[in-house]
């Protein structure tokens, strides 16, 4: 086979072996079936430089000389001293393909090092790579490094990833592609609130809904890199790998170390078009939590109402004050209560309990059952927050098993051990420990065998710090030790939903989400912080699998107060939630609220079905974002859009704003459903004398009107927005 070709939903996979190894020669738009003669490719030699063509390998590697990043680096213990079989020449031995799934399998026979690589194009046009080295020797071999690469085109020449902090995950940063590595470095032991979820190459000025753009993603909850390398020939790779600690694998004869795996898309249509190609992929899992677009049967439900009790309650809990607000939860149409941080042995607050898994006697003397009768008996599901990978030295396990505690030493502090740094006044418990590890399933496999939990809000909260198990480095065994429970605990419980929360954002991934049914995006429910986060959160997980709750009127974490209007629209495009002492509600806000509860069930399919769209607008104050139904059906809710106001603008009016995504030649009905002027504070969102003429009653238009001429839009103030809704005509 000289040739391998996988293409679908408009893109192009193009692998050849003239070379003898394997090499992507083409990944981007679809070439069609037919493809000509590779030997067309063959490069000039310049001057001063190798004397043969130089491959950009599935695997770069330094022995086809190859001068930027290599895609491995290892070597072996020979009469055990290091560095023998450095530099491997590897050469393809096997391939097979079907219905777009490639395996390729390159040797050096004379290193002992063998890599079988899987390559699929899913159907929806996301590609999902591998790699598995085998020690084929009869020596150690230590790995450090076992990175998955792609080329992208020389037009890409910007590249966009994404950046944070604690409460303000998921920001973008551009910058040009120039010649060298830019590289992106995780060394939390968890993926980061700084983590890059996307490092997006693109041509120039690439955005929204227009633009080639070529992205990619590692499912990894540890340690990672990911990485832009120009080495000045005009190829740029892209591409990423686990960060391995010191020696943290040595391959023993015949072992071997599977990547994670590298998710990766294209568009011609801008970065919409790499969130429909992972959307696609997410909605089609056999395991999601919502049925395929035309799926005959529904593998899941509804994604429910959630009312999360930590900003309501912290660690104030009371049977008595718990069963009034999940009362009042369910007067308005909650379908989920969740028991948030404080329900366990000695938990009065954040410095003591964690690794005591027991239900606080002097809290619950008849245990969780009363409340949960409760909460079910109102029709609602019954959530609990967990924090299983976590220890506090004030905790019975503690004491009773220093061992467990991670540290950089082999003894337990007990024994003069060092400890790593608190965070939060937190350790972790070290899973790799067999001990350790069934102790936390049997502890959670208990509280879910015994009560009647639907849900469990599963927290991480603190970098995995000078991590070790017997004094070496174990982020990577921690995490997978750390998969292994939550895939038993599904194993053992598969009716139960499990949250990944990491201080908010800083564990999301595929890896994560192979495992778990929805993400909280953020501790941040400041609506305004939130556009953000969810947008670019948006950009790899649908909206279906990310939390996003309506907080107080002032936020908890900014101190910014938005109208329930703001904040539920921003709440709206996600897993819809309340993180609120609803108890407090009355008069018109609670209408409100209930009315606005009834119009995310209305529409939760369509929001959590349907395509995303973000428009380009000019206006950089304003913010255009929505959901489209394919295809339209005549008298249904076509599509949903959000207008935000994120700051004032620099014109007195936004003018004729377009709206993309529509069919073009079908008829809509556009129109403002919230906030309208029955509701309370209305009169705030607008600082127009006149507003647009079609505002009060509606207007009707094509789609390719609305997004080649568009509508005028009301004057907004700054952080405030109006929810429109089209429909099929």
């Amino acid at each position: 086979m000289e040739t391998l070709h996988l293409r679908t939903a408009g893109t192009s996979l193009v692998i050849s072996f003239n070379s003898g190894e394997a090499e992507i020669i083409h990944w981007g738009a679809d070439l069609g079936a037919t493809l000509p003669d590779l030997a067309i490719l063959g490069e000039p030699v310049p001057p001063s430089a190798v004397d043969a063509n130089v491959p950009a390998g599935l695997l770069p590697q330094a022995s086809s000389s190859w001068r930027g990043r290599p895609a491995l680096r290892g070597h072996r213990f020979a009469d055990g001293v290091p560095g023998h079989d450095f530099s491997t020449r590897l050469r393809t031995v096997s391939t097979a393909a079907e219905h777009n799934t490639a395996i390729i399998v390159q040797s050096d026979a004379d290193a002992g090092i063998a890599v079988e690589s899987s390559l699929t194009l899913h159907d929806g046009g996301l590609l999902e790579m591998r790699h598995t080295l085998t020690n084929g020797g009869t020596t150690p071999y230590q790995l450090d490094e076992l990175a998955t690469v792609l080329p992208v085109a020389p037009d890409a020449v910007e590249l966009l990833d994404l950046t944070g902090r604690w409460c303000r995950e998921t920001h973008p940063q551009r910058r040009s592609i120039q010649q060298g590595t830019w590289v992106r470095t995780g060394r939390h032991g968890r993926t980061g609130h700084d983590s890059s979820l996307l490092l997006a190459a693109g041509t120039e000025g690439f955005g929204n809904r227009h633009g080639k753009v070529w992205a990619t993603h590692l499912a990894w909850s540890g340690n990672h890199e990911q990485f832009a390398d120009s080495i000045g020939d005009g190829r740029t790779m892209i591409g990423g790998s686990e960060l391995l600690g010191a020696a943290e694998v040595i391959l023993q004869p015949g072992g071997s170390y599977t990547t994670p795996a590298l998710f990766a898309a294209y568009s011609d249509r801008g970065l919409d078009g790499i969130s429909e190609a992972f959307y696609s992929w997410f909605r089609s899992r056999p395991h999601h939590v919502l049925p395929a677009a035309g799926a005959a049967t529904d593998p899941g439900k509804p994604r429910p109402v959630v009312l999360n009790t930590w900003e309501a309650m912290y660690f104030d809990h009371n049977l008595d004050a718990l069963v009034e607000l999940a009362d009042s939860a369910a007067e308005l149409g909650v379908e989920r209560f969740v028991l948030d941080d404080g329900w366990f042995r000695g938990r009065r607050n954040d410095q003591a309990g964690l690794g005591d898994w027991y239900v606080d006697e002097s809290l619950w003397p008849d245990g969780l059952g009363p409340l949960i009768e409760a909460v079910t008996s109102r029709g609602m599901e019954f959530g609990l927050w967990v924090e299983p990978e976590m220890i506090n030295l004030d905790s019975d396990i503690a004491r009773a098993h220093p061992d467990w505690i991670v540290g950089p030493s082999m003894h337990s502090h007990k024994d003069g051990g060092r400890l790593p740094v608190e965070w939060r006044t937190q350790h972790v418990i070290d899973l790799v420990n067999p001990e350790a590890w069934q102790y936390i399933f049997d502890r959670i496999d208990a509280l879910l065998r015994e009560n009647n939990i639907s849900y469990l809000k599963w927290d991480q909260n603190r970098d995995l710090t000078e991590h070790g198990h017997a004094g070496r480095s174990s982020v990577h065994e921690q995490t997978l030790a750390a998969y292994r429970l939550f895939d038993s605990l599904r194993k053992a419980h598969p009716g139960v939903e499990i949250e990944s929360c990491s201080s908010g954002g800083a564990r999301v991934d595929l890896g994560i989400l192979e495992r778990t049914d929805r993400i909280w995006a953020s501790d941040c429910n400041d609506a305004l912080e939130r556009q953000t986060i969810q947008r670019w959160t948006g950009m790899v997980v649908p909206p279906e699998l990310v939390g996003a709750h309506v907080g107080p009127t002032t936020s908890h974490t900014t101190a910014r107060t938005h109208d329930l209007s703001f904040r539920a629209i921003t709440a709206l495009f996600g897993h819809f939630g309340m993180e609120w002492d609803v108890r407090e509600l009355q008069g018109a806000e609670r209408a409100e609220l209930k009315r606005f509860i009834a119009l995310y069930k209305e529409h939760r399919a369509l929001i959590h079905g349907g395509r995303m769209v973000r428009a380009d607008v000019p206006d950089g104050s304003l913010l255009l974002h929505g959901v489209v139904a394919a295809p339209a059906i005549k008298g249904a809710t076509a599509a949903l859009f959000a207008l935000v106001s994120t700051r004032t603008g620099f014109a007195e009016q936004p003018g004729r704003v377009t709206v993309p995504g529509l069919e073009p030649d079908r008829g809509y009905r556009v129109e403002a459903i919230f906030p309208t002027p029955a509701d309370a504070g209305y009169a705030h969102n607008y600082t127009q004398v006149q507003p647009p003429a079609w505002l009060a009653g509606g207007a009707e238009a094509n789609g390719r009107f609305l997004a080649e001429v568009g509508l005028p839009m009301p004057i907004l103030n700054p952080e405030h927005a109006v929810l429109l809704k089209f429909t099929a005509l």
